[in-house]
Protein backbone atom coordinates (compact mmCIF):
# COMPACT_ATOMS: atom_id res chain seq x y z
CA UNK A 1 0.00 0.00 0.00
CA UNK A 2 3.09 2.43 0.76
CA UNK A 3 5.17 1.73 -2.39
CA UNK A 4 4.87 5.20 -3.42
CA UNK A 5 5.34 6.88 0.01
CA UNK A 6 3.13 7.32 3.23
CA UNK A 7 2.00 10.76 1.57
CA UNK A 8 -0.93 10.06 -0.60
CA UNK A 9 -2.67 8.06 1.76
CA UNK A 10 -1.95 10.69 4.28
CA UNK A 11 -3.81 12.98 1.51
CA UNK A 12 -6.94 11.01 1.09
CA UNK A 13 -7.39 10.48 5.39
CA UNK A 14 -6.41 14.38 5.61
CA UNK A 15 -9.74 14.83 2.99
CA UNK A 16 -12.04 13.00 4.71
CA UNK A 17 -10.75 14.32 8.27
CA UNK A 18 -11.25 17.65 6.44
CA UNK A 19 -14.82 16.40 5.88
CA UNK A 20 -16.46 15.00 8.83
CA UNK A 21 -15.12 17.79 10.82
CA UNK A 22 -17.86 19.63 8.68
CA UNK A 23 -15.24 22.16 7.25
CA UNK A 24 -17.30 23.34 3.28
CA UNK A 25 -15.57 20.58 0.82
CA UNK A 26 -14.61 23.30 -1.71
CA UNK A 27 -12.06 24.47 1.43
CA UNK A 28 -11.48 21.32 2.74
CA UNK A 29 -9.62 20.46 -0.54
CA UNK A 30 -8.22 23.17 -1.17
CA UNK A 31 -6.79 23.92 2.48
CA UNK A 32 -5.56 20.05 2.23
CA UNK A 33 -3.85 20.17 -1.15
CA UNK A 34 -2.32 23.49 0.06
CA UNK A 35 -0.75 22.14 2.93
CA UNK A 36 0.67 18.56 1.37
CA UNK A 37 1.93 21.16 -1.25
CA UNK A 38 4.17 22.85 0.89
CA UNK A 39 5.47 19.25 2.53
CA UNK A 40 6.04 18.17 -1.49
CA UNK A 41 8.28 21.20 -1.50
CA UNK A 42 10.16 20.60 1.85
CA UNK A 43 10.67 16.84 1.36
CA UNK A 44 11.84 17.12 -2.22
CA UNK A 45 9.10 15.21 -4.25
CA UNK A 46 8.75 18.54 -6.36
CA UNK A 47 9.79 22.04 -6.73
CA UNK A 48 7.89 25.31 -6.07
CA UNK A 49 7.28 25.38 -10.07
CA UNK A 50 4.94 22.41 -10.02
CA UNK A 51 2.56 24.51 -8.18
CA UNK A 52 2.91 27.10 -10.67
CA UNK A 53 0.26 25.35 -13.07
CA UNK A 54 -2.66 26.40 -10.19
CA UNK A 55 -3.39 29.48 -11.64
CA UNK A 56 -3.31 28.27 -15.11
CA UNK A 57 -5.59 25.22 -14.12
CA UNK A 58 -7.74 28.07 -12.30
CA UNK A 59 -8.06 30.38 -15.62
CA UNK A 60 -8.98 26.55 -17.05
CA UNK A 61 -11.90 26.26 -15.21
CA UNK A 62 -13.31 29.61 -15.34
CA UNK A 63 -12.74 29.64 -18.77
CA UNK A 64 -14.56 26.03 -20.18
CA UNK A 65 -17.45 26.71 -22.52
CA UNK A 66 -18.81 22.97 -21.32
CA UNK A 67 -19.19 24.56 -17.86
CA UNK A 68 -21.74 26.71 -18.62
CA UNK A 69 -23.91 24.33 -19.32
CA UNK A 70 -25.11 24.13 -15.94
CA UNK A 71 -26.33 27.68 -15.41
CA UNK A 72 -28.28 27.29 -18.76
CA UNK A 73 -29.43 23.24 -17.68
CA UNK A 74 -29.96 24.91 -14.07
CA UNK A 75 -31.74 27.86 -14.36
CA UNK A 76 -34.22 26.23 -17.26
CA UNK A 77 -34.80 23.63 -14.41
CA UNK A 78 -35.38 26.56 -11.79
CA UNK A 79 -38.16 28.07 -14.51
CA UNK A 80 -39.97 25.42 -15.39
CA UNK A 81 -40.31 24.19 -11.58
CA UNK A 82 -42.41 27.35 -11.01
CA UNK A 83 -44.39 27.79 -14.36
CA UNK A 84 -47.13 25.53 -13.86
CA UNK A 85 -46.19 22.36 -16.14
CA UNK A 86 -45.73 19.78 -13.98
CA UNK A 87 -49.51 20.24 -12.64
CA UNK A 88 -50.89 19.78 -15.69
CA UNK A 89 -49.07 16.97 -16.61
CA UNK A 90 -49.62 15.06 -13.57
CA UNK A 91 -53.36 16.21 -12.88
CA UNK A 92 -53.81 15.15 -16.59
CA UNK A 93 -51.58 12.21 -16.46
CA UNK A 94 -53.22 11.36 -12.80
CA UNK A 95 -56.83 10.68 -14.71
CA UNK A 96 -55.47 8.61 -17.03
CA UNK A 97 -53.87 6.51 -15.54
CA UNK A 98 -56.49 6.65 -11.87
CA UNK A 99 -58.76 3.76 -13.22
CA UNK A 100 -56.64 1.26 -12.33
CA UNK A 101 -55.10 -0.17 -8.96
CA UNK A 102 -51.35 1.87 -8.76
CA UNK A 103 -52.68 4.35 -11.81
CA UNK A 104 -51.24 6.97 -9.49
CA UNK A 105 -47.94 5.78 -8.88
CA UNK A 106 -47.47 5.30 -12.68
CA UNK A 107 -48.69 9.04 -13.47
CA UNK A 108 -45.58 10.16 -11.24
CA UNK A 109 -42.92 7.76 -12.60
CA UNK A 110 -43.92 9.09 -15.66
CA UNK A 111 -44.43 12.67 -14.94
CA UNK A 112 -41.01 12.07 -12.65
CA UNK A 113 -39.92 10.70 -16.45
CA UNK A 114 -40.81 13.88 -18.08
CA UNK A 115 -39.76 16.24 -15.78
CA UNK A 116 -36.05 14.73 -15.25
CA UNK A 117 -35.89 15.46 -19.36
CA UNK A 118 -36.61 18.80 -19.26
CA UNK A 119 -35.47 20.17 -15.82
CA UNK A 120 -32.02 17.98 -15.14
CA UNK A 121 -32.65 18.84 -11.47
CA UNK A 122 -33.84 16.23 -8.61
CA UNK A 123 -35.10 19.32 -6.05
CA UNK A 124 -37.21 20.38 -8.58
CA UNK A 125 -39.05 16.80 -9.46
CA UNK A 126 -39.04 15.88 -5.52
CA UNK A 127 -40.54 19.05 -4.59
CA UNK A 128 -43.16 19.49 -7.04
CA UNK A 129 -44.73 15.77 -7.31
CA UNK A 130 -44.63 15.64 -3.72
CA UNK A 131 -46.62 19.01 -2.95
CA UNK A 132 -49.21 17.88 -6.04
CA UNK A 133 -49.47 14.13 -5.65
CA UNK A 134 -48.73 13.18 -2.41
CA UNK A 135 -52.03 14.44 -0.37
CA UNK A 136 -54.35 13.27 -3.40
CA UNK A 137 -52.45 9.86 -2.84
CA UNK A 138 -53.09 9.40 0.47
CA UNK A 139 -56.32 10.87 0.70
CA UNK A 140 -57.24 8.11 -1.53
CA UNK A 141 -55.97 5.15 0.23
CA UNK A 142 -52.14 4.76 -0.53
CA UNK A 143 -50.08 3.35 1.65
CA UNK A 144 -47.61 6.37 3.11
CA UNK A 145 -44.18 4.26 2.27
CA UNK A 146 -45.35 3.24 -0.75
CA UNK A 147 -46.44 6.96 -1.59
CA UNK A 148 -43.28 8.57 -0.60
CA UNK A 149 -41.16 5.80 -1.91
CA UNK A 150 -42.58 6.23 -5.26
CA UNK A 151 -42.05 10.50 -5.75
CA UNK A 152 -39.00 10.26 -4.52
CA UNK A 153 -37.48 7.49 -6.97
CA UNK A 154 -39.35 9.31 -9.78
CA UNK A 155 -37.35 12.36 -9.13
CA UNK A 156 -34.01 11.01 -8.85
CA UNK A 157 -34.67 9.44 -11.55
CA UNK A 158 -33.36 13.04 -13.42
CA UNK A 159 -29.71 12.09 -12.15
CA UNK A 160 -29.84 9.92 -14.79
CA UNK A 161 -31.94 11.05 -17.86
CA UNK A 162 -30.36 13.77 -19.92
CA UNK A 163 -29.98 16.16 -19.65
CA UNK A 164 -28.60 15.52 -16.42
CA UNK A 165 -26.31 18.01 -14.87
CA UNK A 166 -24.21 14.79 -12.96
CA UNK A 167 -23.40 13.65 -17.07
CA UNK A 168 -22.13 16.95 -18.05
CA UNK A 169 -19.81 17.20 -14.83
CA UNK A 170 -18.91 13.61 -15.54
CA UNK A 171 -18.04 14.55 -19.34
CA UNK A 172 -16.21 16.80 -18.44
CA UNK A 173 -13.92 15.19 -16.24
CA UNK A 174 -13.61 11.90 -18.22
CA UNK A 175 -12.76 13.91 -21.13
CA UNK A 176 -15.53 12.47 -23.33
CA UNK A 177 -18.71 14.61 -25.37
CA UNK A 178 -20.92 15.66 -23.79
CA UNK A 179 -23.20 14.13 -26.56
CA UNK A 180 -22.14 10.65 -26.13
CA UNK A 181 -22.91 10.74 -22.26
CA UNK A 182 -26.38 11.65 -22.79
CA UNK A 183 -26.65 8.87 -26.20
CA UNK A 184 -25.03 5.96 -23.80
CA UNK A 185 -27.66 7.08 -20.78
CA UNK A 186 -30.68 6.45 -22.86
CA UNK A 187 -30.61 2.57 -22.40
CA UNK A 188 -30.20 3.01 -18.51
CA UNK A 189 -33.12 5.08 -18.33
CA UNK A 190 -35.35 3.39 -19.88
CA UNK A 191 -34.63 0.18 -18.14
CA UNK A 192 -34.99 1.96 -14.80
CA UNK A 193 -38.27 3.21 -15.91
CA UNK A 194 -39.36 -0.05 -16.91
CA UNK A 195 -38.09 -1.44 -13.42
CA UNK A 196 -39.91 1.04 -11.57
CA UNK A 197 -43.14 0.43 -13.40
CA UNK A 198 -42.38 -3.28 -13.43
CA UNK A 199 -42.43 -3.19 -9.35
CA UNK A 200 -46.07 -1.11 -9.31
CA UNK A 201 -47.13 -3.68 -11.39
CA UNK A 202 -46.28 -6.60 -9.31
CA UNK A 203 -47.30 -4.81 -6.55
CA UNK A 204 -50.70 -3.77 -7.79
CA UNK A 205 -51.27 -7.78 -8.23
CA UNK A 206 -50.00 -8.71 -5.01
CA UNK A 207 -51.33 -5.74 -2.30
CA UNK A 208 -53.93 -4.01 -4.30
CA UNK A 209 -55.41 -2.27 -0.98
CA UNK A 210 -52.04 -0.27 -0.87
CA UNK A 211 -52.45 1.18 -4.30
CA UNK A 212 -56.55 1.73 -4.68
CA UNK A 213 -57.80 3.32 -8.21
CA UNK A 214 -59.90 6.38 -7.88
CA UNK A 215 -62.83 6.87 -7.32
CA UNK A 216 -64.71 7.72 -10.69
CA UNK A 217 -66.17 11.06 -9.78
CA UNK A 218 -62.81 12.32 -9.27
CA UNK A 219 -60.95 10.24 -12.59
CA UNK A 220 -63.69 11.92 -14.86
CA UNK A 221 -65.03 9.73 -17.65
CA UNK A 222 -62.19 8.58 -20.21
CA UNK A 223 -63.21 10.67 -23.41
CA UNK A 224 -61.34 12.69 -26.24
CA UNK A 225 -61.27 15.81 -23.64
CA UNK A 226 -59.24 13.92 -21.55
CA UNK A 227 -56.68 12.59 -23.87
CA UNK A 228 -56.71 16.15 -25.54
CA UNK A 229 -55.86 17.78 -21.87
CA UNK A 230 -52.96 15.05 -21.05
CA UNK A 231 -51.76 16.02 -25.16
CA UNK A 232 -51.84 19.64 -24.64
CA UNK A 233 -49.57 19.16 -21.44
CA UNK A 234 -46.83 16.98 -23.07
CA UNK A 235 -46.68 18.19 -26.54
CA UNK A 236 -45.01 21.31 -25.17
CA UNK A 237 -42.52 19.07 -23.21
CA UNK A 238 -41.67 17.11 -26.19
CA UNK A 239 -41.01 20.13 -28.12
CA UNK A 240 -38.83 21.54 -25.05
CA UNK A 241 -37.10 18.02 -24.87
CA UNK A 242 -36.21 17.99 -29.05
CA UNK A 243 -35.08 21.75 -28.66
CA UNK A 244 -32.16 20.62 -25.66
CA UNK A 245 -31.74 16.72 -26.70
CA UNK A 246 -32.56 16.97 -30.26
CA UNK A 247 -30.05 19.41 -31.19
CA UNK A 248 -27.67 17.81 -29.28
CA UNK A 249 -28.05 14.43 -31.24
CA UNK A 250 -28.23 15.65 -34.23
CA UNK A 251 -24.77 17.66 -33.96
CA UNK A 252 -27.42 21.26 -34.37
CA UNK A 253 -25.64 22.49 -31.30
CA UNK A 254 -23.49 21.86 -28.54
CA UNK A 255 -24.57 21.09 -24.78
CA UNK A 256 -24.44 25.17 -23.72
CA UNK A 257 -25.85 25.70 -26.99
CA UNK A 258 -29.05 23.30 -26.66
CA UNK A 259 -28.93 24.90 -22.68
CA UNK A 260 -29.53 28.11 -24.15
CA UNK A 261 -32.50 26.93 -26.43
CA UNK A 262 -33.51 25.44 -23.19
CA UNK A 263 -33.84 28.21 -20.93
CA UNK A 264 -35.83 30.20 -24.28
CA UNK A 265 -38.56 27.62 -24.53
CA UNK A 266 -38.94 27.21 -20.64
CA UNK A 267 -39.73 31.15 -20.68
CA UNK A 268 -41.85 29.99 -23.50
CA UNK A 269 -43.61 27.58 -21.49
CA UNK A 270 -43.92 29.76 -18.17
CA UNK A 271 -45.44 32.67 -20.42
CA UNK A 272 -47.87 30.37 -22.26
CA UNK A 273 -49.09 29.43 -18.49
CA UNK A 274 -49.41 32.92 -17.55
CA UNK A 275 -46.79 32.84 -14.68
CA UNK A 276 -43.63 34.05 -16.16
CA UNK A 277 -42.73 37.17 -13.69
CA UNK A 278 -39.84 39.77 -12.83
CA UNK A 279 -39.97 37.94 -9.22
CA UNK A 280 -40.12 34.15 -10.65
CA UNK A 281 -37.06 35.54 -13.04
CA UNK A 282 -35.18 36.75 -9.83
CA UNK A 283 -35.97 33.44 -7.55
CA UNK A 284 -35.02 31.18 -10.73
CA UNK A 285 -31.72 33.58 -11.45
CA UNK A 286 -30.92 33.27 -7.48
CA UNK A 287 -31.02 29.78 -7.37
CA UNK A 288 -28.76 29.30 -10.88
CA UNK A 289 -26.24 31.39 -9.24
CA UNK A 290 -26.08 29.67 -6.03
CA UNK A 291 -25.54 26.27 -7.21
CA UNK A 292 -22.93 27.29 -10.32
CA UNK A 293 -20.76 29.02 -7.45
CA UNK A 294 -20.82 25.87 -5.77
CA UNK A 295 -19.53 24.03 -8.71
CA UNK A 296 -16.91 26.07 -9.21
CA UNK A 297 -15.76 26.62 -5.97
CA UNK A 298 -15.79 22.65 -5.53
CA UNK A 299 -14.12 22.31 -8.95
CA UNK A 300 -11.11 24.96 -7.84
CA UNK A 301 -10.72 22.76 -4.82
CA UNK A 302 -10.53 20.02 -5.97
CA UNK A 303 -8.21 21.07 -9.15
CA UNK A 304 -5.84 22.11 -6.21
CA UNK A 305 -6.31 18.80 -4.37
CA UNK A 306 -5.50 16.40 -7.90
CA UNK A 307 -2.79 18.38 -8.50
CA UNK A 308 -0.72 18.09 -5.70
CA UNK A 309 -2.27 14.43 -5.75
CA UNK A 310 -0.65 13.80 -9.04
CA UNK A 311 2.99 15.40 -7.67
CA UNK A 312 3.07 12.95 -4.77
CA UNK A 313 2.19 9.89 -7.26
CA UNK A 314 -0.99 9.44 -6.15
CA UNK A 315 -2.15 8.17 -9.58
CA UNK A 316 0.11 5.71 -9.54
CA UNK A 317 -1.20 4.99 -5.84
CA UNK A 318 -4.13 4.23 -6.48
CA UNK A 319 -3.70 2.18 -9.72
CA UNK A 320 -1.42 0.10 -8.10
CA UNK A 321 -3.92 -0.72 -5.21
CA UNK A 322 -6.86 -0.80 -8.16
CA UNK A 323 -5.45 -2.94 -10.83
CA UNK A 324 -4.76 -6.24 -8.69
CA UNK A 325 -8.11 -6.25 -7.67
CA UNK A 326 -9.30 -9.75 -8.76
CA UNK A 327 -11.85 -10.24 -11.58
CA UNK A 328 -10.40 -8.41 -14.03
CA UNK A 329 -12.59 -4.96 -14.90
CA UNK A 330 -15.24 -6.56 -14.19
CA UNK A 331 -14.32 -6.83 -10.57
CA UNK A 332 -12.51 -3.76 -10.62
CA UNK A 333 -15.99 -2.06 -12.10
CA UNK A 334 -17.92 -3.91 -8.90
CA UNK A 335 -15.37 -2.62 -6.16
CA UNK A 336 -15.82 1.34 -7.10
CA UNK A 337 -19.02 0.91 -7.21
CA UNK A 338 -19.37 -0.47 -4.15
CA UNK A 339 -16.78 2.11 -2.74
CA UNK A 340 -19.01 5.19 -4.58
CA UNK A 341 -22.46 3.55 -3.05
CA UNK A 342 -20.87 4.10 0.76
CA UNK A 343 -18.97 7.43 0.01
CA UNK A 344 -22.46 8.63 -1.18
CA UNK A 345 -23.86 8.31 2.17
CA UNK A 346 -21.82 11.19 2.94
CA UNK A 347 -21.08 13.06 -0.32
CA UNK A 348 -22.69 15.22 -2.52
CA UNK A 349 -22.69 14.01 -6.12
CA UNK A 350 -20.78 17.10 -7.25
CA UNK A 351 -18.05 15.77 -4.68
CA UNK A 352 -17.80 12.40 -5.62
CA UNK A 353 -17.51 13.41 -9.60
CA UNK A 354 -14.47 16.15 -8.33
CA UNK A 355 -12.76 14.20 -5.76
CA UNK A 356 -12.95 10.54 -7.18
CA UNK A 357 -13.26 10.06 -10.84
CA UNK A 358 -10.21 11.93 -11.90
CA UNK A 359 -8.38 9.14 -9.47
CA UNK A 360 -10.56 6.31 -11.03
CA UNK A 361 -10.60 7.35 -14.25
CA UNK A 362 -6.66 6.13 -15.71
CA UNK A 363 -7.57 3.06 -14.13
CA UNK A 364 -10.44 2.40 -15.95
CA UNK A 365 -8.67 3.81 -18.97
CA UNK A 366 -5.69 1.39 -18.37
CA UNK A 367 -7.98 -1.94 -17.70
CA UNK A 368 -9.31 -1.28 -21.84
CA UNK A 369 -13.41 0.12 -19.79
CA UNK A 370 -14.89 2.06 -22.06
CA UNK A 371 -15.16 5.57 -20.49
CA UNK A 372 -18.55 6.58 -21.63
CA UNK A 373 -19.56 2.78 -20.21
CA UNK A 374 -17.73 3.37 -16.97
CA UNK A 375 -19.67 7.33 -17.02
CA UNK A 376 -23.17 6.33 -17.15
CA UNK A 377 -22.42 3.48 -14.49
CA UNK A 378 -21.08 5.88 -12.05
CA UNK A 379 -23.83 8.29 -12.75
CA UNK A 380 -26.35 4.92 -12.51
CA UNK A 381 -25.04 4.54 -9.18
CA UNK A 382 -24.60 8.51 -7.83
CA UNK A 383 -28.76 8.52 -8.07
CA UNK A 384 -28.79 6.34 -5.61
CA UNK A 385 -27.18 9.34 -3.05
CA UNK A 386 -30.79 10.89 -3.11
CA UNK A 387 -32.26 8.13 -1.46
CA UNK A 388 -29.82 6.90 1.24
CA UNK A 389 -31.36 6.94 4.27
CA UNK A 390 -31.07 8.66 6.30
CA UNK A 391 -28.74 10.85 4.35
CA UNK A 392 -30.39 11.53 1.28
CA UNK A 393 -31.57 14.16 0.11
CA UNK A 394 -34.43 13.66 -1.99
CA UNK A 395 -35.70 12.25 1.25
CA UNK A 396 -34.76 15.64 3.17
CA UNK A 397 -36.66 17.23 0.26
CA UNK A 398 -39.93 15.23 0.73
CA UNK A 399 -39.74 15.61 4.64
CA UNK A 400 -39.85 18.99 4.12
CA UNK A 401 -43.35 19.52 2.29
CA UNK A 402 -44.94 16.18 3.25
CA UNK A 403 -47.57 16.44 6.10
CA UNK A 404 -47.04 16.03 10.14
CA UNK A 405 -49.32 12.79 9.32
CA UNK A 406 -46.51 11.35 7.69
CA UNK A 407 -43.73 9.33 9.73
CA UNK A 408 -39.97 10.43 9.09
CA UNK A 409 -40.01 6.05 9.50
CA UNK A 410 -42.28 5.34 6.99
CA UNK A 411 -40.75 8.10 4.63
CA UNK A 412 -36.76 6.10 5.34
CA UNK A 413 -38.38 2.14 4.90
CA UNK A 414 -40.68 3.39 2.10
CA UNK A 415 -36.89 3.85 0.07
CA UNK A 416 -35.35 0.82 0.67
CA UNK A 417 -36.93 -1.22 -1.92
CA UNK A 418 -36.48 1.68 -4.72
CA UNK A 419 -32.92 1.79 -3.48
CA UNK A 420 -32.57 -2.11 -4.03
CA UNK A 421 -34.06 -1.54 -7.57
CA UNK A 422 -31.27 1.44 -8.14
CA UNK A 423 -28.30 -1.29 -7.09
CA UNK A 424 -30.41 -3.96 -9.74
CA UNK A 425 -29.81 -1.31 -12.52
CA UNK A 426 -25.99 -0.86 -10.88
CA UNK A 427 -25.85 -4.20 -11.75
CA UNK A 428 -28.32 -4.78 -14.84
CA UNK A 429 -25.09 -1.99 -16.75
CA UNK A 430 -22.03 -3.47 -15.13
CA UNK A 431 -22.79 -7.28 -16.33
CA UNK A 432 -24.35 -5.80 -20.14
CA UNK A 433 -22.69 -3.39 -21.20
CA UNK A 434 -24.37 -2.90 -24.44
CA UNK A 435 -27.27 -1.61 -22.67
CA UNK A 436 -25.17 2.19 -22.71
CA UNK A 437 -22.11 1.12 -25.79
CA UNK A 438 -25.38 0.27 -27.99
CA UNK A 439 -26.73 3.68 -28.43
CA UNK A 440 -23.40 5.42 -28.99
CA UNK A 441 -22.58 6.22 -32.92
CA UNK A 442 -19.77 3.88 -33.35
CA UNK A 443 -18.63 5.44 -36.79
CA UNK A 444 -17.32 3.55 -39.99
CA UNK A 445 -14.79 0.90 -39.56
CA UNK A 446 -12.05 0.94 -41.41
CA UNK A 447 -9.05 -1.41 -41.50
CA UNK A 448 -5.56 0.44 -41.53
CA UNK A 449 -3.96 -2.73 -43.98
CA UNK A 450 -6.78 -1.83 -46.67
CA UNK A 451 -5.66 1.94 -47.07
CA UNK A 452 -3.37 2.91 -50.20
CA UNK A 453 -2.42 6.36 -51.02
CA UNK A 454 -1.79 6.84 -54.50
CA UNK A 455 0.39 9.79 -55.59
CA UNK A 456 -1.09 11.15 -58.98
CA UNK A 457 1.72 11.42 -61.62
CA UNK A 458 2.61 13.52 -64.67
CA UNK A 459 0.44 14.10 -67.50
CA UNK A 460 -2.20 11.86 -65.71
CA UNK A 461 -0.07 7.88 -66.33
CA UNK A 462 0.82 8.37 -62.43
CA UNK A 463 4.44 7.88 -61.65
CA UNK A 464 6.00 4.78 -60.29
CA UNK A 465 9.08 3.47 -59.72
CA UNK A 466 10.51 -0.01 -60.91
CA UNK A 467 12.10 -2.20 -57.99
CA UNK A 468 15.80 -2.25 -57.57
CA UNK A 469 17.57 -4.84 -59.92
CA UNK A 470 15.05 -4.73 -62.22
CA UNK A 471 15.58 -4.09 -66.10
CA UNK A 472 15.04 -0.50 -66.78
CA UNK A 473 15.92 0.34 -63.08
CA UNK A 474 16.45 4.03 -62.10
CA UNK A 475 15.10 7.28 -62.08
CA UNK A 476 12.11 7.62 -64.07
CA UNK A 477 12.92 9.66 -67.21
CA UNK A 478 10.70 12.67 -68.15
CA UNK A 479 10.58 14.30 -71.72
CA UNK A 480 13.01 17.15 -71.99
CA UNK A 481 14.60 15.98 -68.74
CA UNK A 482 17.92 13.52 -68.37
CA UNK A 483 20.65 12.88 -65.64
CA UNK A 484 23.66 11.71 -65.93
CA UNK A 485 24.35 8.42 -63.67
CA UNK A 486 25.67 9.66 -60.31
CA UNK A 487 27.89 6.38 -60.10
CA UNK A 488 27.99 4.66 -62.98
CA UNK A 489 26.71 1.38 -63.42
CA UNK A 490 27.92 -1.38 -60.40
CA UNK A 491 31.13 -2.46 -61.44
CA UNK A 492 32.22 0.08 -63.40
CA UNK A 493 34.28 3.23 -63.25
CA UNK A 494 32.47 6.15 -62.80
CA UNK A 495 31.39 7.95 -66.20
CA UNK A 496 33.49 11.04 -66.92
CA UNK A 497 31.46 13.96 -66.59
CA UNK A 498 30.95 16.21 -69.59
CA UNK A 499 33.41 18.88 -70.12
CA UNK A 500 31.88 22.50 -69.97
CA UNK A 501 33.50 25.37 -71.63
CA UNK A 502 35.82 27.66 -69.86
CA UNK A 503 34.16 31.53 -69.37
CA UNK A 504 36.03 33.78 -71.55
CA UNK A 505 38.60 36.10 -69.58
CA UNK A 506 37.91 39.06 -68.57
CA UNK A 507 40.05 41.79 -68.97
CA UNK A 508 39.86 43.97 -65.73
CA UNK A 509 41.98 47.17 -66.72
CA UNK A 510 38.95 47.75 -69.52
CA UNK A 511 35.70 49.59 -68.28
CA UNK A 512 32.67 46.90 -68.53
CA UNK A 513 30.72 47.18 -72.31
CA UNK A 514 27.18 47.84 -71.88
CA UNK A 515 25.44 46.50 -74.80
Amino acid sequence: MFDFGIIPPAMFVGMVLFMLYGFPVAFSLAAVGLFFGIIGIATGHFTEAFLQALPLRFFGIVSNDLLLAIPFFTFMGAILERCGLAEDLLEGTGKLFGRVPGGLAYAVILVGAVLGAITGTVAASVITMGVISLPIMLRYGYSPRLATGVIAASGTITQVIPPSLVLVVLADQLGKSVGDMYLGAIGPSILQVAIFMGYILILSILKPASMPPLPKEVRGDFNWALLLRVLSGMIPSIVLIFLVLGTIFMGLATPTEAGALGVVGAMVLAAMHRRLTWPLMQEAMRSTMHITSMVVMILIGSTCFSLVFQGMDGSRWIEHMLSGIPGGPVGFLIFVNIFIFVLAFFLDFFEIAFIVIPMLAPVASALGIDLIWFGVLICVNMQTSFMHPPFGFALFYLRSIADRSVKTSDIYMGALPWVCMQLVLVAIVIFWPQSVTYWLDKGPKVDPNSIKIEVPGFGGNGLSLPPPGAPGGGPPQMPGLSLPPMNGLPGQPPAPAPATPAPPATDLSQPPKIN
